[in-house]
């Protein structure tokens, strides 16, 4: 069997139960109040139902305790996947819609979402849904109404005065 792993001493059990009270974290919380618990001598099976966790489970957050403090009991958040076009790419993008289309070229005269899906693939080889193209449009604060052609672009007025 195993032997048990130490605790750090620099907190009390009083410590952590203060630190619980005044945490934000409900998950860190439950566990400061597990190794309180452990740390007034409680068996570590009952010290871990009361954070709602199994005893491996406990052990797992002590490592985390010992390694990063009551910090180290939070939760980590995923970043998510990385974007696939840069900021770079992004700015070419705006400056894009903002232009607005080229009838010769791109064979419209509004931008829609797919006619940019077909754009982004094109300059960027980076394939993006037309809901996606929508939040890229959001993300890089170009007015709905703009792209959706309810507005005439610059170009296209230009056309229609000649």
């Amino acid at each position: 069997m195993a032997a048990a792993v130490k605790l750090r001493t620099d907190y009390s059990a009083l410590d952590l139960r203060r630190l619980a009270a005044g945490s934000r974290h409900a998950n860190q919380s439950r566990r400061l109040l597990s190794l309180a618990a452990v740390l007034d001598g409680m068996d570590q099976e009952q010290a871990a139902r009361i954070g709602g966790m199994d005893r491996q489970t406990l052990r797992d957050w002590v490592h985390r305790f010992n390694e990063g403090g009551p910090d180290g009991l939070k939760d980590i958040r995923s970043k998510g996947h990385p974007p696939r076009l840069s900021i770079d790419q992004l700015a070419a993008l705006a400056s894009i819609v903002e232009i607005g289309p080229d009838r010769a070229v791109d064979g419209v005269v509004c931008w829609r979402r797919i006619d940019l899906q077909k754009v982004v693939r094109e300059r960027f080889g980076v394939d993006y849904h037309e809901r996606t193209i929508g939040k890229l449009l959001k993300q890089i604060s170009s007015s709905t109404r703009y792209w959706a052609g309810f507005e005439l672009t610059a170009r296209l007025k230009a056309s229609l005065a000649a």
